[in-house]
């Protein structure tokens, strides 16, 4: 837990809708941190870039000198080794930006969570840091239907990107919660009220009578 809140982590597959069962959670007074967005602003950092520029040229810049993520991606994609790489530049930037956003919310009264959106939470080592798991579920036909609309992406190249996480079967087995997302969005909803429900009715009772109890020890 985090100032007595619990932090939920929210795993799935690509094209699940992760980050819409996340702003459901945050529609109910969880603060929702998007790492994406933690991401982005590491691309900003001038280290990071001169660093980028040393390992792999110009090549991953746009005009503006700005990174190139797709460029990135590309890179780390056909390449194992550099991923982690680029990982271990990244990932710790990214810790120290989710770290200010929560104690920065600590005190407030309206925040009764944390959830992290982040797409490698078990692969990234953060579910050992959350007091909960929630895995979002949906149907391989709606994620493909899912990533051709936002990604453009066909079936092989899903199952290419998928073959590079974790199994699915074996995220959902380990998660505490599971949530079907589906096109009916209303479902999704009352699912997540009940999740959040059963979550913080175990945070009030550890904060009771064993604080810092569960995934989490701060």
């Amino acid at each position: 837990m985090f100032g007595g809140k619990p932090v939920i982590g929210i795993a799935g597959g690509i094209g699940s809708g992760k980050s819409f069962i996340a702003k459901l959670f945050g529609d109910l007074g969880a603060l929702v941190i998007d790492s994406d967005v933690q991401v982005r602003e590491a691309y900003q950092d001038p280290r990071v870039k001169q660093t980028l520029r040393q390992w792999w040229g110009d090549g991953v810049f746009d005009t503006r000198g700005e990174v190139n993520r797709s460029a990135v991606g590309r890179k780390v994609f056909a390449d194992p080794t550099e991923r982690v790489r680029l990982e271990k530049l990244i990932h710790p930037l990214v810790d120290e930006a989710r770290k200010r956003v929560m104690a920065g919310s600590a005190d407030d009264p309206q925040v009764v969570a944390y959830v992290w959106d982040t797409p490698l939470l078990f692969e990234a080592g953060l579910a050992g840091e959350c007091d909960a798991i929630v895995f979002v579920e949906a149907p391989l036909e709606e994620r493909l239907r899912r990533v051709a609309q936002s990604r453009g992406w066909d079936a092989a190249e899903l199952d290419r990107r998928q073959k590079l996480q974790w199994p699915l079967d074996k995220k959902r087995r380990i998660s505490d919660h599971v949530v079907t997302n589906t096109a009916d969005a209303d479902y999704a909803r009352g699912q997540v009220r009940d999740v959040l429900s059963q979550i913080l009715a175990r945070t009030s009772r550890a904060n009771g009578s064993e604080p810092g109890s569960g995934r989490r020890r701060n």
